[in-house]
């Protein structure tokens, strides 16, 4: 199987239908398809060969996806590498990826090929594709799933090992994902996240089904608001930092959403007094996603039931979830099985059969479900704080701290202590930075109202900002 013919037989009827949207640029699903079609005997003639791993670094744009599925034809196996990335932190995924190519578009890489990198040219831009040798043996059972992407996750709270997912687990976890998108080529669909980092269940989910791509995502929110009133989307995905600035811009009407037929909200953990913010201005209950790089989409909140935007929802038809060794409150670990699992860690090699029991996927991430099973997520295992043996989730205390006016963000965080064990503390960013009035002891006592005793963190430190990775997570 190879996914890019599964989009090429898929889209066979819609070839004069536009498949992509960039700015004042625009290519139907044929000239997308010839593109990528023209690109791939140029690779090969440069010495790419099938299950080559390509680092792929490119801005987001209608390139982007022309160089993936050309890439995706040969077949290479494609490693996307952000734009956001710094220098050290592109030469740790080449290097742990073992990439045997970097193609990159011209102007984006601090390290130009120079007269080393071919000059290749991808519709409207121009990349360079400069061979390495790779960093790494590669373990023989690589050859043998039929690789199609690495993805290098985004890294908040460990070393990434690379999740190497093939044509078929792409096939099927897009398959999956769709029971509960249910994308047509009626859709349009406006875009704004990262492709190096949202890419395969989703832009390919998109393609599969021949909807049209807006590219939102620069200047933003001026592009997403020319995507909501001229192109009249019908599908937003997009993360809370993005529907935060929506609900506040003043560029939107309140009915400006009514063609929206669904606003997906993703990458994070949606805080409910956005939830409750954009809905409020636009009348449109936003659909909390929870994806997992190795498992896909699984969890998709089609809820229209205020008291239910804390959760994620129940798990979509192909997916099977298990609460394991629950606490007292019913929250315990998550393990998830079903359609499109990864087929491998690449660095160190961990197969599928060595990463999966008995087929359940040990997610790390801790939850409780209701009767009816709808899934609320209350953070990583190795981020909950033990204070006196009692557990804290540093997520449930900053959806309390970032709904206090003046808050921008927080994040709560562990210090030790000698005889308490652990305590909890936060780091807080104001909307204002410079704002005169703000006294952290009325944040304290806010939470104290609205939070046992023992989750209040013990120390507020006001700081101008948080670190995030490339993807736009806070770094834990």
């Amino acid at each position: 199987m190879n996914i890019y013919e599964v989009i090429r037989e898929e889209t066979a009827s819609f070839g004069n239908k536009t498949a992509v949207i960039d700015g004042a640029y625009s290519v139907s699903y044929a000239e997308l398809l010839a593109s990528s079609d023209e690109l791939a005997p140029m690779l090969k003639e440069a010495g790419v060969k099938r299950y080559d791993r390509v680092a792929l670094l490119c801005c987001d744009s209608a390139e982007y996806i022309i160089a993936s599925l050309s890439l995706l034809s040969i077949p290479a196996v494609v490693v996307p590498v952000s734009a956001e990335h710094t220098e050290d932190e592109i030469q740790e995924i080449l290097e742990r990826m073992s990439a045997d190519w970097l193609f990159f578009e011209s102007g984006v890489y601090g390290r130009e090929g120079g007269d080393e990198g071919e000059k290749i040219k991808v519709s409207r831009g121009e990349f360079q594709l400069l061979g390495r040798e790779g960093g790494q043996t590669v373990d023989g059972r690589y050859y043998e799933i039929n690789p199609a992407f690495i993805r290098f996750s985004s890294g908040t709270t460990g070393t990434s090992k690379g999740i190497v997912l093939s044509h078929e687990a792409i096939y099927e976890r897009t398959s999956a994902a769709d029971r509960g998108l249910h994308i047509t080529q009626d859709d349009t669909v406006l875009w704004v996240l990262s492709m190096s980092f949202h890419f395969v269940v989703t832009i390919l989910l998109f393609l599969r089904r021949a909807a049209t791509i807006v590219l939102c995502g620069r200047p933003f929110p001026e592009a997403l608001v020319d995507g909501i009133r001229k192109m009249k989307g019908t599908f937003i995905y997009a993360s809370p930092f993005h529907y935060n600035l929506l609900a506040g811009s003043d560029l939107l009407a309140p009915d400006s959403m009514r063609n929206i037929r669904m606003a997906v909200s993703t990458a994070m953990k949606l805080p409910a007094n956005i939830a409750e913010k954009f809905c409020s201005v636009f009348g449109l209950e936003l659909t909390e996603a929870y994806g997992i790089i190795e498992v896909g989409l699984p969890f998709i909140n089609l809820s229209v039931d205020r008291d239910r935007r804390s959760s994620v929802g129940r798990a979509l038809p192909g997916y099977e979830v298990d609460i394991v060794n629950r606490d007292v409150h019913g929250t315990g670990e998550i393990h998830i099985r079903g359609a499109g699992m990864l087929d491998a860690y690449f660095s160190p090699w961990q197969g599928r059969e060595s990463i999966l029991h008995n087929g359940w996927f040990h997610t790390g991430d801790l939850g409780s479900m209701d009767e009816d099973g709808y899934l609320t997520i209350a953070g990583r295992d190795k981020e909950v704080i033990n204070f006196t043996g009692m557990k804290v989730f540093p997520h449930e205390v900053e959806s309390v701290i970032n709904i206090f006016p003046g808050v921008r963000e927080s994040l709560v965080y562990v210090e030790d202590h000698p005889q308490l064990g652990q305590l909890p503390a936060a780091k807080v960013v104001l909307q204002d930075e410079s704002a005169p009035h703000f006294d952290p002891d009325d944040l304290r006592k806010f939470c104290y109202k609205k939070l046992a005793q023992y989750k209040v963190p013990k120390v507020f430190e006001i700081v101008c900002q948080l670190k995030k990775t490339a993807s736009g997570k806070i770094r834990r």
